[in-house]
């Protein structure tokens, strides 16, 4: 890629303190079967990332930059999405990967339906990179009014106009912010694609907010005041949110 061709999709990966899974990440991006661009944007860490990721400083379709200082991952995404090339984002975490064919595929959903946004499947992996054997599904089509119920579109899985990502950037990380961000592009445009195939390899890691399960409680139900439901409302959501989160993870 040079400067005067445009990638199609710009790939941020928001990093800290990824050392130790940032190659499987980056490798499968690379594997993907369409123009990209990869911004990796390293939060301030301090274990050698930069040091694992010096065999793509050369390429042309790899960009690094690092935080002046640590802004968590929400404000790292912003930050690539304002740096971004492509007429599309993709989020990609740095300890999880993607299956060959994902972003080609979601690239041809998103034409064909007319939506801004597009999710797929994803498979749940142990921290040392195990298969466990849960598979999480996703519907063909995801309104709003399902998405308030549970997440489930994961950020790692997520492709979506450049435009829409601008217009709603990731907010708020004292809760789920990119949870905040996918109700209000629904409330919005309505209705997000779902590709129901383990694209997404999603791994599990104990001391992640989703993890906590206390802590990512109340930050669901403060994820629904964000969105701007009254108590009564984000209430009842977060009921049902609790129930499929219990099923999600048997």
């Amino acid at each position: 890629m040079t400067d005067r061709i445009r990638p199609a999709v710009s790939v941020v990966m928001p990093v800290y303190n990824g050392k130790a899974y940032i190659r499987q990440a980056v490798d499968s991006v690379f594997r993907q079967d369409v123009p990209l661009e990869l911004l990796v944007i390293d939060d301030r860490s301090t274990d050698g990332t930069a040091e694992a990721l010096k065999a793509y400083m050369d390429r042309p379709d790899f960009r690094y930059f690092r935080n002046e200082r640590n802004l968590g991952a929400g404000a790292s995404r912003n930050r690539g999405v304002r740096e971004a090339r492509g007429e599309y984002i993709a989020f990609l975490d740095a300890d999880d990967w993607w299956e060959q064919g994902k972003l080609s595929e979601q690239l041809q959903v998103l034409k064909r339906t007319g939506c801004v946004l597009c999710t797929t499947g994803r498979k749940l992996i142990r921290s040392d990179g195990s298969p466990t054997g849960k598979y999480i599904p996703v519907r063909e089509t995801i309104t709003c009014r399902e998405l308030l119920k549970h997440n489930s579109i994961n950020c790692s899985s997520v492709v979506l106009r450049r435009d829409v990502a601008l217009a709603f950037p990731m907010e708020h990380e004292d809760s789920h912010e990119d949870y905040i961000c996918w109700l209000r592009i629904l409330q919005k445009y309505g209705k997000a694609a779902g590709i129901n195939k383990p694209y997404l390899a999603y791994r599990l890691s104990e001391g992640s907010k989703s993890r906590n399960k206390l802590k990512s409680a109340h930050m669901t139900y403060t994820a629904y005041r964000y969105a701007g439901y009254g108590p009564l409302k984000s209430a009842a959501f977060f009921v049902s949110y609790m129930v499929h989160g219990i099923m999600k993870y048997m």
